[in-house]
């Protein structure tokens, strides 16, 4: 994959970070980095003070540093900055924000040597990953401590991990991605840990995760609703052009698929056994499909962020090295939590389904818990508690931490966006999701061959077929863990996704 002087696509970076996709940098952005590079020495070369060129960082800003010393700044930098704390990120965290870094560097608006960019391409075409600390960014100036971590490997300090996963340490890290370790100049460290890379990662692999998570989520409704003797009939199109919600939309258009043909919807069509559906069953193309446009906006939000350049100061075309704010948070922290917050709603929605499935009172005519003979058996009854805790805990990490705001460097940095928390809440929410609607497929699955003789439909036949390969069906008491987390790999691996698409073409 090209890295030029334009912007990165979604997939492009997460063909980078989950699938290691090589990347090269562009002929153009080497020109541009080149150019960019000439503006800096230039400035440097001056009398006037200029942020981070000729000056400290934060509120050391007002101290002049002579020409002598400003390469050792670059590295004192890098080492003061990385100060994180906790376990190691993810892999393919560090790995989508290596190469929006990179990204930004080969815009040519950094003032950075080619040499730099180099580095980094080459440790993410070797496999060699950064260990990077999960606690430590604020959000604004930019993800300052993990990406300080990032950087220290490029100069032969701090750890990181091989394509095999073996840990690397010092010049290890440099050597194994076949590159000496950099000796920073002028500006070079500073625009190494100055942009929002992490938090922008972070939103790209969660827009990825919840739109299949979401997709996963008309699938399991379908299952709960054909499982619960519910209506297909509220989810026809003439109903919801009535309330033109693109999500809702293409929600109740899956709906409508994945029940067709369903013998056991077919078989209680004309009957009176209930006048309306309960809301869990009802509503789902209207909650599921809020989320969806939700899911729009941050794609969206992360679109605009793919193609800008963010750095402090910025060298523009004209010759000026400008102090800016472009590094700050904000509109990533409130796209992560708005994203949060929907997200936690299709999983409280679906865990009410999973409920109903389990209440003799409310279920249709199944047993208890869906078990063999009730009493002595329990079924899936604790199934539903583990659901139940997954929606409490996301629903405390639903609340927005893009509202919160802890100043520091002396004041200086008085208001700070708080998206590094919103962002990795957003994943760790994502993670919950995946298992709450992992059980509502296990419970499904388990009362649609309670319903035999009466046969699915095509569409969620195929999806409890794909969780038989897995699953076992109805028994007696069985320690259902393995299972559920079986069934929660085949949500995330979107296997559940591709059953249902195998007989209906596509889950919209």
């Amino acid at each position: 994959m090209e890295v030029g002087s334009e912007g990165l696509r979604a997939e492009e970076v997460l063909a980078v970070a989950r699938h290691g996709a090589r990347v090269v940098i562009a002929p153009a952005a080497r020109e541009a980095m080149r150019a960019s590079r000439d503006l800096v020495e230039a400035a440097a070369r001056s009398s006037a003070p200029v942020y981070g060129v000729s000056t400290g960082f934060g509120a050391l800003a007002g101290t002049s540093i002579p020409p002598e010393r400003r390469s050792e700044l670059q590295h004192a930098l890098i080492r003061s900055h990385a100060a994180g704390m906790g376990p190691a990120l993810d892999v393919e965290i560090v790995r989508a924000m290596l190469l929006l870094r990179l990204r930004t560097l080969a815009r040519g608006f950094s003032g950075v040597r080619p040499e730099v960019a180099d580095a980094v391409s080459a440790f993410l075409n070797a496999g060699v990953t950064p260990v990077v600390p999960a606690h430590g960014s604020l959000g604004a100036s930019g993800d300052l401590a993990p990406l300080a971590h990032a950087a220290l490997c490029l100069l032969g300090e701090g750890e990181a991990t091989g394509p095999a996963g073996a840990r690397l340490r010092g010049q290890e890290a440099p050597a194994a991605a076949g590159v000496r370790p950099l000796r920073l100049e002028t500006k070079e460290g500073l625009a190494l840990v100055n942009g929002t890379d992490g938090m922008l990662g972070l939103l790209v692999l969660a827009c990825a995760d919840a739109r299949l998570l979401f997709q996963t989520a008309d699938v399991a409704a379908a299952l709960s609703v054909e499982a619960l003797l519910g209506t297909d009939r509220v989810f026809a199109a003439e109903i919801q052009q009535l309330r033109p919600h693109p999500g809702q939309a293409a929600s109740a258009s899956n709906l409508t698929r994945l029940l067709a043909g369903s013998p056991i919807v077919a078989s209680h069509r004309e009957s009176q056994h209930a006048v309306q559906d309960s809301y869990s069953m009802r509503c789902a193309p209207q909650v599921v499909g809020a989320a969806r446009d939700t899911l729009a906006f941050a794609e969206e939000v992360a679109a605009r962020e793919l193609a800008s350049a963010i750095d402090n100061p910025s060298v523009l075309a004209d010759g000026r090295i400008e102090s800016n704010g472009n590094f700050h948070g904000a509109p990533l922290g409130f796209a992560c939590d708005f994203l949060a917050i929907a997200s936690a709603e299709v999983g409280s929605i679906a865990e009410r389904r999973v409920d109903r499935l389990l209440d003799p009172h409310r279920n249709a005519g199944l047993p208890a818990f869906l078990a063999e003979e009730p009493g002595v058996n329990s079924g899936l009854m604790i199934a539903q508690y583990t659901a139940a805790a997954l929606v409490a805990e996301n629903r405390l990490l639903a609340q927005p931490a893009s509202v919160d705001s802890i100043p520091t460097s002396g004041m200086q940095e008085d208001h700070v966006s708080m998206g590094w928390g919103a962002a990795t809440k957003l994943r760790g929410l994502l993670g919950n999701l995946s298992r709450i609607l992992a059980v509502e497929l296990v419970c499904a699955a388990r009362a649609l061959d309670l319903r035999s003789p009466l046969a699915p439909a095509p569409a969620t036949a195929a999806v409890r077929d794909l969780l038989r390969t897995r699953v076992a069906g109805p028994g007696p008491d069985r320690p259902p863990s393995a299972e559920l987390e079986a069934a929660a790999e085949l949500v995330r691996s979107g296997a559940v996704v591709e059953a249902a698409a195998s007989v209906i073409g596509t889950v919209g």
